[in-house]
């Protein structure tokens, strides 16, 4: 049975965009402004323009390249961010460096990902992923370097050695941190597609949003963005599930605890 406070919560959740809708349905049924048309043509075109024949043509494209550069980007910050977490010495080695490519605004890296590989999909995969790693990378440190010292000498007396240490005492225990950050580099990598979909593609769905644009198709435009944001909650939404089912656990023992 569900607590009367998250009752609340969801239904503030459905109401709060709701109101938004019909406050801008409201409001540009009354208007004649170009820019901002009527609700009823947004849906129209989203379900006639979106839906159907481009999924395979622009949405499929767009979220491979999402998901690609998402999942590579993973790969790579939770392991290399293992290995700094565990050795003091090699974090502060490469601080300087990571703290560096992470000041750069993720667009900068554009041109020299297309200069380098063209404008297929691996210069925007590669683009998603380097702007996504720093996120999980620094989130994976923090996850490991902050294991209680308490567990590893427990873990060490029972005998467990480094790589059982590894699976089944840090990683865990590093895993809400990690997922901070996966979080927040799915953001980033919607973001960066969208991005450099608009500069260099010849589908997806920026670059049907970046047509519309051009050819003052308005509705497309404004649906192109619907579907844009659709498509980001989506996978948030996904990846929330992910964690509550890995974390499980982890939830159990902090409400054991308090």
């Amino acid at each position: 049975m569900r607590r009367p406070g998250s009752i609340l919560l969801i239904a503030l959740e459905v109401l709060t965009p709701s109101l938004l809708i019909g406050a801008y349905a409201l409001w540009a049924g009354g208007q004649n402004n170009f820019f901002f048309p009527p609700l009823g043509k947004i849906l129209e075109e989203f379900a006639e323009g979106w839906i159907g024949a481009r999924f395979l043509s622009d949405i499929w494209p767009s979220l491979w390249r999402t998901l690609a550069g998402f999942a590579l980007s993973a790969a790579l910050a939770v392991s290399l961010g293992t290995v700094l977490g565990l050795s003091r010495r090699t974090r502060l080695a490469v601080t300087p460096l990571v703290e560096f490519f992470r000041a750069l605004p993720p667009p900068a890296l554009l041109p020299l990902t297309l200069l380098v590989l063209g404008v297929g999909d691996s210069a925007k995969v590669l683009l998603i992923a380097l702007v996504c790693v720093f996120p999980i990378l620094l989130n994976t440190i923090a996850g490991v370097s902050g294991i209680d010292p308490t567990l590893r000498d427990t873990a060490r007396m029972y005998g467990i050695g480094r790589r059982d240490m590894l699976v089944h005492v840090i990683l865990p225990g590093a895993l809400p941190s990690i997922f901070a950050g996966l979080r927040t580099s799915l953001s980033l990598a919607v973001i960066m597609m969208v991005i450099s979909e608009f500069v260099a593609a010849s589908n997806g769905i920026g670059f049907g949003i970046w047509k519309a644009k051009r050819m003052f198709d308005i509705p497309s435009m404004w649906a192109g963005i619907l579907l844009l944001g659709l498509l980001g909650y989506a996978l948030n939404m996904a990846l929330i599930l992910i964690q509550h089912r890995v974390l499980r656990w982890h939830r159990s023992a902090r409400r054991a605890a308090h």
